[in-house]
């Protein structure tokens, strides 16, 4: 029922435990002290204690290595993979993603030499441990990713990764809110720095990290700009802000006086955190009553939908929002009620 093994997540030694996607399970598994899901591994985990590690019948290796508190040794040629990903400049969420997904994917071969592993092997990995735990499509073609630049990079080795049966993309759309639903969400909250904060997702079409990364250099409010820094694929880009949004900040601003970041945690210089800012949605929608699963990246679709919708130009949407490529904001024409509309169904003349 139950298959489980070794990890090291954000520095920590873990136990990744693989099991089927049953609520009854999950339920189960989440009582647990000290369970956490990962949205990067696609897997829950538990800290590698001495109990946890007898309780899922790891080996008595892995219990001394948590006892001393001691790193577990990564493969040379892992290490090397590392230096050449920081040397060309991936971010930090990328160096981790991709290290973690070549650590398994080497461990699940355990003492086979990196340049013997071949596309058959690429294969069996596919079947017995992502098909066979039920791991996502997203979590598959990360595992791919790295696995080819590992190969072509570090050991120059082209493998033909077609032969790893990529899933197919599933074709979704994005969530979008009414412009009803947003106004709820962005004044349920009393508290002025939760309000600014989830304004200025939906203002400017931010994503999570964005919002976090900003700090108040970033604000030119004479030519009503937001400056983005170093966004996803290390882009600087601007943003429109309009002059009730700007009074919304400088209230703010003048309320809490932010010493480094725009929003700040607890301590004064230490930036707010992600988990807290999910909170910050969580409370809104209670007090909206809004039953939706919104989450924050709902704010940022709903912009990009209603600029399209008051006739806003596509080719400025794909600026705004950072896309580099125009095929990724045409979606918004899918969900986009203005020509949608203006159609008219034929059972109406029946």
């Amino acid at each position: 029922m139950f298959k489980a093994q070794t990890i090291t997540h954000k520095g920590q030694s873990r136990i990744a435990v693989y099991f089927e996607n049953k609520p009854e399970l999950t339920s189960r598994f989440k009582q647990l002290p000290g369970a956490k899901w990962s949205a990067t591994l696609k897997v829950w985990h538990l800290p590698a204690t001495a109990a946890y590690l007898k309780q899922f019948k790891i080996i008595t290796e892995a219990v001394n290595i948590h006892q001393k508190k001691e790193p577990i040794p990564i493969k040379p040629e892992l290490a090397q993979f590392i230096d050449w990903l920081k040397s060309r400049r991936y971010s930090n969420s990328t160096v981790k993603t991709y290290t973690e997904a070549l650590r398994i994917f080497l461990s699940f071969f355990g003492e086979k030499k990196t340049e013997e592993i071949t596309n058959t092997d690429l294969i069996y990995f596919n079947n017995q441990y992502i098909l066979k735990n039920k791991l996502s499509a997203s979590y598959q073609n990360q595992m791919v990713n790295a696995i080819k630049l590992f190969f072509s990079i570090v050991q120059q080795k082209q493998l033909d990764v077609s032969k790893i049966h990529r899933p197919k993309r599933a074709k979704t759309l994005p969530n979008v809110l009414s412009k009803e639903e947003v106004k709820a969400i962005l004044t349920a909250h009393n508290n002025m720095k939760h309000q600014t904060m989830l304004s200025l997702v939906y203002a400017c079409g931010l994503r999570r990290s964005e919002l976090l990364n900003l700090m108040p250099i970033h604000i030119d409010s004479n030519r009503g700009l937001l400056l983005i820094k170093q966004a996803k694929g290390k882009k600087d880009r601007v943003a429109p802000i309009s002059e009730k949004i700007v009074n919304l900040l400088r209230a703010y601003y003048k309320a809490y006086q932010p010493k480094k970041w725009l929003f700040e945690g607890q301590l004064a210089g230490q930036k707010y955190s992600e988990k807290s800012l999910e909170n910050v949605l969580k409370q809104a929608l209670k007090k909206a009553k809004i039953n939706k699963p919104v989450s924050l990246h709902w704010l940022r679709h709903s912009y990009a939908t209603h600029l399209l919708e008051s006739g806003t130009d596509l080719r400025f949407i794909q600026e705004l929002l950072g896309h580099s490529s125009s095929r990724t904001t045409e979606i918004y024409t899918h969900v986009s009620t203005k020509s949608l509309q203006n159609i008219k169904s034929p059972f109406d003349d029946l």
